[in-house]
C-alpha cells in the first residue's frame, strides 16, 4: 500500500524496482499489508531485480571508493560509526549470545542461544582447541567465542575489533565468566597485529570487510602470525558465483545501510583459491545457508518482539530499516 498518490499512480500494474520498494518502505511512503519476511517470499512477483539510478549513484559515489580504498582510515570510517551504534541496538535482535553470525541448529524449533553455543564449539572442535592454546579472534564481536574458548577449553584468546563498544561489552562477558586473566581485547585494525604467533587462528564473518584488494594479504599476514602446526578456521558469508540480479542488488543495498565495505563477500572458488594461494592446506568445507536462513528468521522475530524500544531510542527509519534487512535475508540468505 502506497501512502504517497504519485507513486502509486507510478507503479500502478508495474512490477517495482527492488531498490524502489526499499527506499520507500524505509522513508513511510510504502507499507507491507502482511508482514515483511512473509512479503518477501512473494518478492520475484512483486518486484523486479534490476539497478536503478540509485544504484549506480550508491556504486559511483560510494562503493567504488570503499573498493578501492580500503585502507585503515576508510574501513574505521565505515566500519566503527556501525558497531559504535549502540549495544542495546544489537542485542535487541542478536538476544542474549551477541553473536552476528549464523548458528547452527539440529532442529529449527531450538532457541538461537542454544544454536550460537552449538556454533562456538563447533569452531572449537574444528581447530582442535587445547588447554592453553594462544588463539587469535580477528574481527571478535562483542567476545562470545573468545570467552567460550577460554571458559570450556583453557585457552588464551586474544581478539581484535575495531568497535570500543564490542570491547567494552566482550571484557565484561569475560569478567562475568571468571576468565578476564585469560582474554584480551584489543581495538585495533587487524593489521596492526604484527608480532608473535598463536596456535589457532578464527576469522568468523569479519574477512568480508577486508576487501578484495586486501583478501591475499590478509591470508599471508594470517599464516605469518600462525605456528607451523597451527590452524585457521575462516568463515565467510559470501554470494552466489551463478549470475542473478538479486544477489546483486540486496549486495547494493547490504553496502550502503548495513555492512558498508564488506566487498569480498565473494563465492566459495574464490575464498578455496585465495587460501591455497596464500599456502594454506583446505581441509574441510562446509556450506551452512540453511542454518543462516533459520538464524536470521529469529533475529527478525526478536527484532518485532523489541518494536516499541527500538522506535523509542532510535527512532522509526532504523527499525524499518532492519525490518527490511533481516526480512529479506532471512529468504536470500539460505
Amino acid at each position: 500500500e502506497w501512502r504517497d498518490p504519485k507513486l502509486a499512480a507510478r507503479w500502478q500494474g508495474k512490477k517495482i524496482p527492488m531498490s524502489v520498494v526499499y527506499e520507500a518502505y524505509v522513508a513511510e511512503k510504502l507499507d507491507f499489508t502482511r508482514d515483511v519476511a512473509d512479503a518477501m517470499l512473494l518478492r520475484n512477483k512483486l518486484f523486479r531485480f534490476c539497478f536503478t539510478w540509485s544504484d549506480v549513484k550508491f556504486y559511483f559515489s560510494q562503493f567504488l571508493r570503499q573498493n578501492l580504498l580500503h585502507s585503515r582510515s576508510s574501513d574505521r570510517g565505515d566500519i566503527v560509526p556501525v558497531y559504535d551504534r549502540g549495544n542495546d541496538f544489537y542485542h535487541w535482535f542478536l538476544g542474549d549470545s551477541m553473536v552476528y553470525t549464523s548458528g547452527i541448529f539440529r532442529d529449527p524449533e531450538e532457541s538461537l542461544e542454544q544454536a550460537q553455543v552449538r556454533k562456538l564449539e563447533m569452531i572449537c572442535q574444528s581447530v582442535q582447541m587445547e588447554r592453553g592454546d594462544r588463539h587469535l579472534d580477528i574481527g571478535c564481536g562483542w567476545g562470545a567465542l573468545l570467552v567460550h574458548a577460554a571458559k570450556e577449553h583453557g585457552t588464551f584468546s586474544t581478539g581484535v575489533t575495531l568497535a570500543r563498544e564490542q570491547a567494552d561489552w566482550a571484557n565484561d562477558l569475560a569478567r562475568t565468566a571468571g576468565v578476564a586473566d585469560k582474554v584480551r581485547v584489543l581495538v585495533d585494525d587487524y593489521r596492526s597485529i604484527a608480532h608473535g604467533k598463536y596456535d589457532k587462528i578464527t576469522c568468523v564473518e569479519m574477512a568480508e570487510h577486508v576487501g578484495i584488494k586486501n583478501f591475499q594479504k590478509f591470508l599471508l599476514q594470517v599464516r605469518g602470525l600462525l605456528e607451523d602446526d597451527g590452524v585457521f578456521y575462516l568463515q565467510i558469508a559470501g554470494l552466489r558465483r551463478a549470475w542473478q540480479y538479486e544477489d546483486l542488488v540486496w549486495g547494493l543495498f547490504m553496502a550502503k545501510y548495513v555492512f558498508p565495505g564488506a566487498d569480498a563477500s565473494c563465492p566459495l572458488g574464490f575464498v578455496v583459491s585465495q587460501a591455497e594461494r596464500g599456502g594454506f592446506e583446505v581441509h574441510r568445507v562446509e556450506n551452512c545457508g540453511t542454518h543462516y536462513s533459520v538464524t536470521i528468521q529469529k533475529w527478525y522475530e526478536n527484532w518485532l518482539r523489541n518494536e516499541a524500544e527500538i522506535v523509542a531510542k532510535y527512532g522509526r527509519r532504523w527499525f524499518r530499516l532492519w525490518t527490511m534487512f533481516l526480512g529479506w535475508s532471512t529468504h536470500i540468505g539460505g
